[in-house]
């Protein structure tokens, strides 16, 4: 039996994404959300399904993008699901996105959003199948000048985490550090500004970390913004 790692980032590989299409006008785009994700979540956990209207020279009807964490679940999905009445009617075409994928992202995404890792987590481990407790919230440095009239502080912090797994006793903890800079616009409005630093944070107790990481506000993409990437995986093979 194998095991797939499930990576906490953004999916973007093809042989992850299903184009399910010849969906009917007979029901609601709301229905066939409901429908749909009730069909492909059985399979595994989904980090995006999309449904949406075909394009006005095609004829009526609908068309969805579904995007799995993970290719094997997308490929035994697209397996067991074309051809079939996934909503009552006329078989549906659901097909494996034949695109490529693009230069800059091969290789690479985007970490998930805080809201899709808990999603994610809680799919896999179960909702009590992990805990997380703050070790340590430490401010490691605070600074303050003036340029043009304008002061501006930095404040950097650390923080040591620890997850947990009870249901397979294991505990590791992980760090990291934030850094804001907050800037008064001398009319009482205050403006913020998130930026990486290269400096580690080393707490005093470090033993069983597993990596350092550096985490920036700004570089952390809303879900809309993670939406935005499925318009691109539109060919099926």
């Amino acid at each position: 039996m194998e095991a797939e790692v499930l990576d906490f980032r953004v999916p973007v590989e093809s042989n992850k994404t299903l184009l399910v299409w010849d969906i009917p006008p007979t029901h609601t785009e709301a229905h066939i959300h409901v429908e749909l994700f009730a069909v492909f979540s059985a399979f595994g956990p989904l980090y995006l399904l999309k449904v949406s209207p075909n394009a006005p020279l095609h004829p009526p009807g609908f068309y969805a993008l579904v995007k799995f964490y993970s290719a094997a679940h997308a490929a035994t999905a697209q397996r067991l699901t074309d051809g079939r009445p996934l909503l009552h009617d006329s078989p549906l075409k659901v097909k494996l996105s034949s695109k490529q994928t693009p230069y800059f992202l091969s290789g690479s995404s985007r970490p998930l959003s805080h809201a899709h890792c808990l999603e994610l987590a809680n799919r896999v481990l179960g909702f009590n199948g992990w805990t997380s407790d703050i070790i340590s919230l430490k401010e490691l440095t605070e600074e303050e000048e003036e340029e043009g009239g304008v002061r501006q502080r930095r404040l950097k912090f650390g923080c040591l985490l620890q997850l947990h797994f009870p249901h397979h006793g294991q505990t590791t903890r992980g760090a990291a550090v934030l850094e804001d800079s907050f800037t008064c616009a001398g009319n009482g409005k205050v403006m913020v500004e998130v930026k990486q630093t290269p400096d580690q944070f080393v707490a005093d107790d470090t033993e069983g970390v597993l990596q350092v990481n550096e985490f920036s506000w700004a570089a952390s993409p809303t879900d809309e913004e993670e939406a935005g990437d499925a318009e691109w995986a539109l060919t099926v093979s």
